[in-house]
Order: C-alpha cells, then structure tokens, then sequence
C-alpha cells in the first residue's frame, strides 16, 4: 500500500491460525516479540490507515511498542465472512489470533467506535491479556440501534430498528463502487466530511483526505461483510437484524459487553470523544428512532414506544459501574470535536493517550 501510506510507517500482512492480517507499524519496527505493545483498532468503514499520524507520534516518544490492524473485511486484512450471530466475536477472536502469532503478552487495546466494541469483547474474552483501555467515540455496551435508558433495555425482541436494514443503500453502493468524489450527498468523501469530523475541523489536508477516502473504500461490501442481511420486523421500522454483516454484529440481540463490569481485575479506562460527533450521541443522526423522530424515516411510533437510543448515556452508566466495582477511567470530552478525535485533534489525543498509558486512571475523573 505505498500510495496510502504515510512516511516512516509500514504494512505487513501476518498470518495467523484464523486469517492473514494486515498490521501498520512504523519502519522499521518488527511487530513481532514479547513484551507489550499499544494495538490500534479501527472502527467501521474505515481501515488501519486512519491511524497513522497517532501510531507515529507514538512511536517518536520511544515508550511504546505501536501497531494498528485491519479488521477481517477491511483494509489487506483477509475478507473472510463476519458471523454476526456472535457479535463482534469474530473480531475479538481475530484479535487473539494475531497477538498469539505476534507473540505478544500484553497489549494496550485502543479501539474506535465499532473497534471500540471489539476491544470490549476482547477484554472480557481475554482479560488476563490486556494492560489498559482505550475508548474513542465508543459504540455504546449495548450495540447500535434498538435500545432505551441507562440500562440498556431492549425495544423489541427482534431488535428491531438495528442492524443491516439501517444502512444507507446509496452509501453502500457508493462504497461498493469506489465512488471517491464529493458529488453526492452519500459519497464516501461527503460523509467523512460531514459526520466523521466535525465542522470546525475542515478542511482536512487533501492529502489525508485521500488516505481516509481510500481506508472507507476498502470496506468490502455485502451481506458477508457491510451492512449485512435483514429480516422483516413487525416493528417499526419495519427491519430487524439478520445473521451476517457488519451492522448486524452490533444489534441489541447479540452484542452486550456490559459484562466488564463483573470482571475480577478491571484494567485502567480512557473514555476520550468529542461533544459535536453525530454518530455516536444521545441524539445520533445514524439511529433510526432519532430519525424517525425528526420526520426522516415515516411512522415513527413516538418517544414513548420508541425513543432515541442514549449511546453516551449508556456508555457512561457502564462505567461509572465499573469504577463503583474496583475499575476506574477517566472522560476527556473535546469540545467541537466529531467523531474521529484522533484525527480532527492529533496532538490532544495523543497527549491525553500518552497519560493514560504511563499514569492511568485511579479514580473515575471527567475532564473538559
């Protein structure tokens, strides 16, 4: 990947008893050996690449071991299917997969939103394995779509309301055919710039826009892959989540992590996201409640029966359950900031990822 590639970082594809993964390290850096190391983890319709400037600056300070991987059907990582029947479980597998093949003991696990849910996964599959977390503009613990309260609870039985049906099919057929142009409204590039970052963040240096452009049109498309299938629902809207695909590994019927908050050992959290992200929100323009609520999607049944899905809310719930039984983390909030804080504030996130992993968090703190 020499076109997409920054300076001084470098790709290598690891094979693994599961698949071959594709790993970004910088030049010169073998991603192999023991010891610890700080593994990036993109989230969804994007790839390794956006990681890079932060794996960089990292990387200069000379404290840590930095590398970033493709998730299974993005970026040159191996497409293999996703079963979404156990969540994000093919990920969080994908990942135990590749610290065993890289022969690494303990990892700092910094996941964004989708990948951020993927890290959670992993933790309460492997704790015994993981240093510390790191999560950015996280995906709620109870998945995308189909939720009410604090708690987390389930609108329908079905889940209704999440999974492949609430993609956008012009954004996936513009993925699907490469579409790197601003023309429309669904392109890739419009909606980097209108829901990845925030307004105060552009323009974007052309060149990484290229880069983040290329990451989101390696999403490998699908029912295998992004969105997913769907079923019918009796429910409004009208969808409910099948059993293969990207969106469907985060519907309310199989992707729970709240779990973590049982764990014995609880390794230190870092919660960082920006207050402007319109993905995920307590009012996140990508859940179709909240859709239906402003008009957008017909028959919206009410707030009653069917209310916005409170993603920060939920997230917050969880650990302030976390810290309350032993854990602790501790909030950065960005303000003006969307939903890639890692790239609309490079050097904020790194500064506050950087105390993290040498002084983590004692006691839950949040921090404007």
């Amino acid at each position: 990947m020499p076109d997409v590639l920054l300076p001084g970082i470098a790709a290598t594809r690891v094979p693994t008893a599961r698949l071959t993964q594709n790993v970004l390290h910088p030049d010169g850096v073998d991603p192999a050996g023991p010891g610890e190391a700080v593994l990036f983890v993109h989230g969804n319709v994007s790839s390794a690449l956006f990681w890079q400037q932060t794996v960089l600056a990292v990387h200069d300070t000379g404290r840590h071991r930095v590398l970033a991987v493709d998730l299974r059907g993005y970026g040159g990582t191996d497409p293999l299917p996703v079963d979404a029947r156990r969540g994000v479980g093919d990920w969080a597998d994908d990942l135990g997969a590749l610290l065993d093949a890289l022969g690494l003991d303990r990892v700092h696990l910094v996941g964004w939103s989708m990948g951020a849910g993927v890290v959670l996964r992993h933790l309460l599959d492997a704790p015994g394995r993981v240093a510390s977390v790191t999560l950015v503009a996280p995906v709620s613990p109870y998945g995308f779509g189909g939720t009410v309260g604090a708690e987390g609870r389930r609108l329908a039985e079905d889940g209704a309301g999440s999974g492949g049906g609430a993609a956008n099919p012009e954004f996936v057929a513009a993925i699907a055919a490469g579409d790197t142009t601003d023309a429309a409204a669904t392109s890739p590039r419009s909606i980097l710039r209108t829901y990845y970052v925030a307004p105060g963040s552009l323009p974007l240096d052309p060149a990484l826009e290229d880069v983040f452009v290329d990451s989101m049109l390696s999403t490998r498309t699908g029912e295998d892959h992004y969105p997913g299938d769907a079923v019918p629902s009796d429910t409004w809207p009208g969808t409910a989540p099948g059993a293969r695909g990207v969106l469907n590994t985060m519907a309310p019927t199989v992707f729970d992590v709240s779990g973590i908050v049982d764990l014995p050992a609880k390794p230190p959290v870092l919660w960082i996201r920006g207050d402007a992200d319109p993905i995920v929100s307590d009012t996140s323009v990508f859940d179709l409640a909240f859709l239906g609520q402003l008009g957008a999607v017909p028959g919206w049944p009410g707030a009653e029966v069917c209310p916005p899905q409170p993603m920060v809310t939920q997230t917050r719930a969880v650990l302030d359950r976390y810290a309350a039984s032993g854990g602790a983390y501790r909030e950065v909030v960005l303000p003006g900031v969307g939903h890639s804080p890692h790239v609309e504030r490079p050097q904020e996130f790194v500064v506050a990822l950087l105390e993290h992993l040498d002084t983590p968090a004692a006691e839950p703190a949040n921090l404007t």
